[in-house]
């Protein structure tokens, strides 16, 4: 395989390379995977985005993430963890939709020396990069020089400084007190409850570090509340480094990356993240490697999700406009339950009310529009492109909108979404570890929490009223000899657990329920 000179490189002979194994990593879904989901970026900051037709997710965990976009989507999907249980798990949910996802239990190195695999348009890490040893991150990156396609798109996400510089001495007497006092037979759980109480102690002894350092202290506190499998994940690894955006800039460099945009959304507001005089600053600085390693420190960076390219190509203004008119844009909730208000590290922000407000209703009354045919229904009221394209990056940072797919795609990913959230609904029955629900018309996944998919089963069937919803879930709860438990208290008879039902039931038919129609979850 070539490969250029390696950087910091540590070569690793223990078949799960010093990674959390023994704990299972969580089941989550990640919206910035979604291939759909890069073009409002780029036209924000005046890229072309490819068209992606092959999609790689380097340690994909469970794989519910590259599963979703496999089935709610016409794009051919691979990946790879070295987990062998998380791999079994992603091509189980690959068999039942009947995608054509390809899921290897490989290693990096396995995985990236394959001949059989494509050029790819997009390529994704979450969560894999602070966590592996410099000898897999030139594994990666190697296989990204080779495997990913001109013009393709790579989305990595990572732990950043300086945001990570004030609780690291806690992450590490965390680590080492598992490593120097942990019991084998005592179990990972175990161990991380141990540390946490060590350190739980130390806290509480006011040392001199923590003084002042009231970042540290929250975010431990916060931490002690936290599941232990994430924990074991996100803490307990041997590798984990955090870096400058500048040092992943020169890690990138081989092979031929420059950087586009953040993914996360809510980053393309600086009124949400930086003052004015902070703004003035940046606005003076042209290299884009050394403007963005300023703006995290403006912004104490702690995790960033960021869009590269191999080869950006700047549109023109008419280029750009006749994009933005055919974004095609759907509501994740009824318009009215949307809060306008969004956090950024300045802290909370709202949107301007009137503007938001009627922006939202057209889109909930058009259903799934073109930002063409916003600007066209709404110039009545004054309302210019340029608004409904800010409308649509804000909302799309709160979740509450998503870029759709053309109706044609939808059609052809239907069958597979059925299928899979078919599957899901009915884990739910029992109490789903999934609360996600795949959507063909974004191309990507839905949070959808357990009794939702459950409300969303007794719609299919036929019931409508909360009432109705409620005792068919109720039913479904008494088979499973399950009560529902409220702030920490478990409810007895069926008369309290149908009333808790049916507010949660009516809360899901006046919120939810006409947007996961129009997301065709139900």
């Amino acid at each position: 395989m070539e490969s250029w000179p390696l950087k910091g490189e540590t070569i690793m002979t223990d078949w799960n390379e010093g990674y959390v194994t023994d704990l299972d990593y969580t089941y989550g879904y990640y919206g910035e995977l979604n291939p759909v989901r890069i073009k409002l970026a780029f036209l924000n900051v005046g890229i072309k985005f490819p068209t992606i037709g092959t999609a790689c997710e380097l340690g994909f965990g469970q794989g519910v993430s590259a599963n979703i976009h496999a089935a709610a989507s016409t794009t051919t999907w691979h990946g790879n963890d070295f987990n062998p249980a998380q791999a079994g798990f992603a091509q189980e949910l690959s068999r039942i939709s009947g995608s054509s996802s390809k899921f290897e239990a490989e290693s990096f190195e396995e995985f990236c020396a394959r001949p059989d695999l494509p050029e790819y348009d997009f390529i994704a890490l979450h969560g894999i990069w602070s966590w592996v040893s410099d000898h897999n991150r030139n594994l990666i990156v190697d296989f990204i020089r080779r495997k990913l396609k001109v013009g393709g798109v790579l989305y990595i996400s990572y732990n950043t400084l300086p945001g990570w510089s004030a609780f690291a001495p806690i992450r590490n007497l965390l680590t080492k007190h598992s490593k120097y006092y942990g019991a084998e037979g005592h179990g990972r759980a175990a161990n991380i409850e141990s540390a946490i109480q060590s350190v739980d102690v130390l806290v509480a002894s006011n040392p001199k570090y923590l003084q002042g350092n009231t970042h540290a202290i929250n975010k431990f506190e916060h931490l002690k509340g936290e599941d232990r499998g994430y924990l074991a994940h996100e803490y307990f690894n041997k590798d984990w480094e955090p870096m400058y955006f500048s040092d992943m800039a020169e890690w990138l460099e081989p092979a031929m990356l420059s950087y586009a945009c953040s993914a996360n959304y809510i980053d393309h507001l600086d009124v949400a993240n930086l003052t004015k005089q902070q703004q003035e600053h940046l606005s003076g600085i042209t290299h884009p490697i050394y403007k963005e390693t300023v703006r995290d420190i403006m912004t104490n960076q702690q995790f960033r999700k960021d869009y590269w390219v191999k080869g950006p190509r700047k549109l023109t203004k008419t280029e750009r406009l006749d994009l933005v008119k055919n974004i095609r844009v759907v509501l994740t909730k009824k318009a009215s339950a949307i809060s306008l208000k969004a956090t950024g590290s300045r802290g909370e922000v709202s949107f301007a009310e009137k503007l938001y407000k009627t922006v939202l209703n057209e889109i909930e009354i058009s259903n799934s529009p073109t930002l063409g045919e916003l600007e066209i229904a709404l110039e009545k009221d004054g309302i210019t492109l340029a608004q409904i394209f800010e409308v649509s990056i804000a909302l799309s940072g709160t979740g509450a909108l998503c870029i759709a797919q053309e109706p044609e795609m939808t059609k052809i990913a239907q069958e597979a979404t059925d299928k899979l959230n078919d599957h899901l609904i009915e884990k739910a029955v029992l109490g789903s570890t999934v609360n996600f629900l795949a959507s063909s018309v974004i191309g990507g996944g839905i949070g959808v929490d357990r009794f939702n998919q459950l409300f969303i089963s007794a719609v299919r069937k036929g019931h409508n009223s909360p009432e109705q919803l409620a005792e068919f879930v109720w039913n479904l709860m008494c088979l499973q000899n399950q009560k529902l438990t409220i702030k920490n208290k478990v409810l007895q008879t069926p008369e309290e657990n149908l009333e808790e039902l049916t507010k949660g039931a009516k809360k899901f038919i006046d919120e939810y329920l006409q947007a996961f129609q129009n997301l065709n979850l139900c």
